[in-house]
């Protein structure tokens, strides 16, 4: 005789599906990094389009600071952490060198290329203390000193500047978006409004391509400087 069979046990609802994940292929990677560069680009473009209308007129200025300082015996200190030390080490190369044409070379010092000192400061008197501690050693009254920040808030970099202001030297920003305690601290700042850092940075290297082009425009006309040459003249023979 057949036992009676038992009675099946209820079926569980099945789970629902959970919507398949389209495979990565290198045709969708290589669309979001085209993304990722037109985002960049936009920022990019955006920084540069404020940089033009509202800085401009700061760095024509600058240069035609530098056309009366440096041919009259003064000097430019520059420095900045990380990619902003490569900002002002190619400044102070442009120069010493050249930018586009034949000129005498002039005094530009970028002060974290001096890496024993850099090191010897910083193990003796702090990080802090490595731009400022070569500022009292080299800056004279009337030199300038340039500081590069993407974010305006580097220590070392604002030590560096109240050194100089007390020494007589002449102190230039070159900063991300204000307000920052760097550009609180310098005589003079150009502040770059942009939204990421790269940004800023790639803004900068502008911004001192332009510098060494508005130098070379006001030394190519003298007559435009003279006197503030003779009045900058006068103030390092006064400090000599």
């Amino acid at each position: 005789m057949t036992e009676p069979s038992a009675p099946s046990a209820p079926t569980a609802p099945s789970a629902p599906t959970a919507p398949s994940t389209p495979p990565v292929t290198s045709a969708t990677a290589a669309l979001s990094a085209l993304d990722a560069a037109h985002v960049h680009c936009r920022a990019l473009e955006q920084a540069l389009g404020r940089f033009r209308r509202d800085g401009l007129h700061r760095v024509a200025a600058w240069g035609g600071r530098l056309a009366a300082v440096l041919p009259s015996g003064g000097r430019l200190l520059a420095a900045g952490n990380g990619g902003s030390a490569a900002q002002a080490q190619h400044l102070t190369a442009e120069l010493v060198g050249r930018y586009r044409q034949e000129r005498p070379a002039y005094s530009a010092i970028s002060l974290h290329a001096e890496t024993s000192s850099v090191t010897a400061i910083g193990n003796d008197y702090g990080f802090d203390h490595v731009f400022a501690r070569q500022v009292s050693a080299h800056g004279r009254p009337g030199d300038v000193l340039l500081l590069l920040s993407t974010s305006g808030r580097s220590a070392n970099l604002i030590t560096a500047a109240v050194t100089a202001r007390a020494a007589g030297l002449r102190v230039w920003a070159l900063t991300g978006p204000g307000p920052n305690p760097l550009a609180d601290a310098a005589d003079e700042v150009l502040c770059v409004d942009a939204d990421s850092t790269a940004a800023v940075q790639e803004t900068h290297l502008v911004a001192v391509h332009l510098l060494c082009e508005c130098f070379d425009a006001a030394l190519a006309a003298p007559q435009a400087g003279a006197v503030a040459g003779r009045a900058v003249a006068a103030v390092h023979q006064g400090a000599s």
